[in-house]
């Protein structure tokens, strides 16, 4: 299929499917020193179309041996200085030379996400544009941050650069494969450093397909390098390497927990996380659209199947509105189910794995054991394929299970409350604080409780808005790092101060 006639319908998707697979192939090895090789063991791992159940590919399995040898790879670039050194306006050029290389592709790379992990066509394409959108965002600011002269004396002059770190190492997830990617490489490369970059083995493709095209766009050898594998291999490995000077990781807090102790018990590198989340989404009784507000907060759980670090799994309604606000989600809910990921019309398509399939199916059978009452959803869907449907959960209690656990699936918890105070108290009572919402009319509720939530991000009468200039991140054990904005790339770079004596 040619870029002038690209895919709309379901069959036009299809047939790129077909193609992809028939004519062209799927790149499976590691990317290593500008080649693409086999992993040094030998070894391989299946990754799955979690929509069929059919075996895609068997992809590379890198581990600790490839991890030491990438490593090298980096640092010889980054000391060579072939992209450390180069001045930021030429590596901004490169970057956008890959940034319309990946718009040029994005049907191919969005259709590989949704293959590798199951995500609706349509919200693959969402993605295309957001990391497309993150690497133009990255590229454009390395040339516009100066660096500091710091107020001294007369007879001194002190100056505070911005220097990038050496190598980094991205460890992204399975749910949003490419855009997280482009979240941690892009202001990672446009920093000045060598990253290497190890994909979910649950969603590996599109990151390899990446590498090829980083390769076109002129990046040079050794500074952008890809390890698939498993993360007690390859992940560990890069994690306790004393050459990698910074780890920037998106995923589980447990695993968030175990990387920090690698750190440590490492060279001490900078670690960046982005980890769980249990998020509360508030709706107060003042507000006047409440069809689209029901909308938008079943919209805030289902999307992705739930597969969502910021999903608005918690939904706070005041106990005035709440029957009939629970009317409105369900009904909502009904017009977002599960369909074949290569249907632009599906709003849901499959859980990325068995595993993941039977942990959410799990949590749907706890909720009904602990009480709670189940409005919508609940059975998986018969057929070939890991279908789970929207499944609301109402008459929640704080200490029940789907309370408080991070689910990653399409469950959502409806709880009620009846003074602003309390809803507060329950949105904040969670170990998690990557996103909170709240829905008002009332400016001055709206920022009484915007201040007094404990959330990296809030969003105000809508969801997960926000655009590359907008940071994102949690606090507590949802972590410490900050993606998108400008602020990103202060994370991959480090100041020096000179102190130069002008006194004769």
């Amino acid at each position: 299929m040619s870029r002038s006639h690209p895919p709309k319908t379901h069959a036009d998707w299809q047939a790129l499917a077909a193609s992809l697979r028939d004519e062209k192939g799927l790149e499976t090895r590691a990317f290593i020193d500008d080649a693409f090789v086999e992993a040094a063991s030998g070894e391989t791992f299946a990754t799955t179309n979690p929509a069929t159940g059919e075996t895609l590919a068997h992809v590379a399995s890198c581990d600790a041996a490839d991890a030491e040898i990438a490593v090298g790879h980096a640092r010889a670039a980054f000391d060579g200085g072939a992209w450390s050194r180069l001045a930021p306006g030429r590596r901004k050029k490169v970057l956008l030379r890959l940034a319309d290389l990946m718009e040029a592709h994005k049907h191919e790379l969005a259709l590989l996400d949704t293959l590798d992990m199951g995500k609706p066509v349509g919200s693959s394409l969402g993605d295309m544009a957001g990391a497309i959108a993150c690497f133009r965002y990255q590229a454009e600011c390395i040339d516009k941050l100066y660096g500091e002269v710091a107020p001294t004396g007369e007879e001194t002059l002190a100056l505070v650069l911005r220097e990038p770190l050496g190598v980094v190492a991205s460890i992204v997830p399975w749910n949003f494969p490419l855009m997280m990617t482009a979240w941690k490489v892009a202001p990672a490369l446009a920093a000045g450093n060598s990253v290497i970059l190890k994909p979910s083995e649950k969603s590996p493709l599109s990151a390899l397909r990446l590498a090829g095209l980083a390769r076109e766009a002129g990046l040079p050898r050794g500074v952008f390098q890809v390890l698939p594998g498993f993360g007690h291999t390859v992940g560990k490995a890069l994690a306790l390497s004393m050459g990698v000077d910074c780890l920037a990781f998106t995923g589980s807090t447990a695993v968030g927990k175990q990387l920090m102790q690698y750190a440590g018990e490492s060279n001490l590198k900078r670690l960046y996380l982005e980890c769980g989340g249990k998020s509360p989404n508030i709706v107060f009784a003042d507000c006047r659209d409440l069809d689209r507000v029901a909308k938008h907060a079943a919209e805030a759980i289902f999307h992705n199947q739930g597969e969502v670090c910021i999903a608005g799994s918690r939904l706070l309604v005041e106990n005035t509105i709440r029957e009939a606000f629970i009317d409105k989600v369900v009904a909502a809910a009904e017009t977002m189910q599960p369909g074949d990921p290569l249907d632009p019309a599906s709003f849901m398509g499959a859980m990325v794995d068995e595993t993941q399939y039977r942990r959410v199916l799990d949590f749907i059978r706890q909720g009904q054991e602990e009480g709670a009452r189940l409005r919508a959803g609940g059975e998986a869907l018969e057929g070939p394929g890991l279908f789970i449907p929207p499944t609301v959960f109402d008459g929640v209690t704080p200490e029940m299970t789907i309370a408080r656990e991070e689910i990653f699936g399409p469950v959502l918890s409806v709880f009620g409350f009846d003074l602003e105070e309390e809803a507060v108290a329950m949105a904040n009572d969670s170990p998690y604080g990557l996103a909170a919402g709240l829905w008002s009319q009332d400016i001055d509720r709206i920022m009484r409780v915007t201040r007094r939530l404990h959330s990296g991000q809030v969003f105000v009468n809508n969801w997960a808005g926000g655009d590359q200039t907008m940071p994102f991140g949690g606090v507590k054990q949802s972590g410490n790092g900050r993606d998108k904005s400008h602020h990103s790339l202060e994370e991959y770079s480090e100041l020096k101060s000179v102190w130069m004596s002008l006194a004769t």
